[in-house]
């Protein structure tokens, strides 16, 4: 068994690990309808916690009243700004006013405890049982095949293997230059390594690059970091000769983690 411990905000989540308070941490990292959660990747390279794990799960949202409500005596709707973005459709036909919370659970605690028949909230069906509200609506998100991937980090990385499907989880930084990027992801497809995931965060200590433009003064670009999920474990000669060479290319790199792909059963 596991006992959850919940947080309110995601820095927590790390700190609470780091702390010994907990043993792991669950963080979403990318929705596939609102993409990335640019807090977390940034939070990746803050703090020195591991990717031990990977889940996905699929997102149905709820709509949540008081018992007994119906939808159309709804006037307010509370929830998360992202689960308020997903679920548009279903609120532009209610034509409620939308409010944003921290969370969407605690949108249903919310609505539970002031007791409004006007006011409902966008939650899971768990949030429901837990607070005592009746679902009026489910799934109500504009896309059915709403997916969240959520990362499982710990204090200490993982041993890979080759026993199964893994991922690599790495952030870098490169030099200016022409074709830099191209080189960088070249050190995977010439070993045959597929990626998953590449995104990029402007570096926040030094965003800016300033490039000599010769006779016309210089200019200044954004510095980038480059975040990229490449599918083959680092007890692979292939990964080890890729990340070699990639440090080649990189004035920084880090391994986030190695872990097991969440694989469909």
């Amino acid at each position: 068994m596991c006992e959850t411990v919940p947080c309110d905000q995601f820095e927590a989540a790390f700190k609470a690990v780091e702390l010994w308070l907990v043993d792991k941490a669950v963080l979403p990292i990318e929705n596939s309808v609102g993409g990335s959660i640019h807090r977390n990747y940034d939070l990746l390279l803050r703090h020195r916690l591991h990717i031990v794990g990977e889940v996905e799960l699929p997102v149905n949202h709820c709509l949540l009243g008081l018992p007994g409500v119906r939808k159309e005596e709804l006037k307010r709707v509370l929830s998360h700004p992202q689960a308020l973005d997903q679920c548009e459709m279903t609120l532009n036909q209610l034509g409620a006013v939308r409010v944003n919370v921290n969370d969407s659970a605690g949108a249903a605690q919310m609505v539970a405890s002031e007791g409004t028949r006007d006011t409902g909230a966008i939650a899971s069906a768990r949030a429901a049982e837990i607070y005592g509200l009746n679902i009026i609506a489910e799934f109500i998100q504009d896309y059915s095949s709403n997916i969240t991937r959520y990362l499982i980090l710990a204090r200490e990385p993982l041993i890979s293997g080759t026993d199964r499907p893994y991922k690599t989880s790495i952030v870098f930084a490169l030099e200016e230059g022409p074709g830099v990027l191209f080189k960088a992801l070249a050190c995977f497809s010439l070993r045959d390594i597929n990626l998953s995931k590449i995104e990029s965060r402007p570096q926040r200590n030094n965003p800016l690059r300033v490039v000599d433009a010769s006779n016309k003064g210089s200019a200044k670009y954004f510095d980038y970091l480059f975040y990229i999920d490449f599918e083959a474990s680092m007890a692979e000669p292939r990964a080890q000769y890729a990340l070699g060479h990639l440090q080649e290319i990189a004035r920084f790199i880090r391994v986030l983690g190695c872990y097991p792909m969440d694989t469909p059963p």
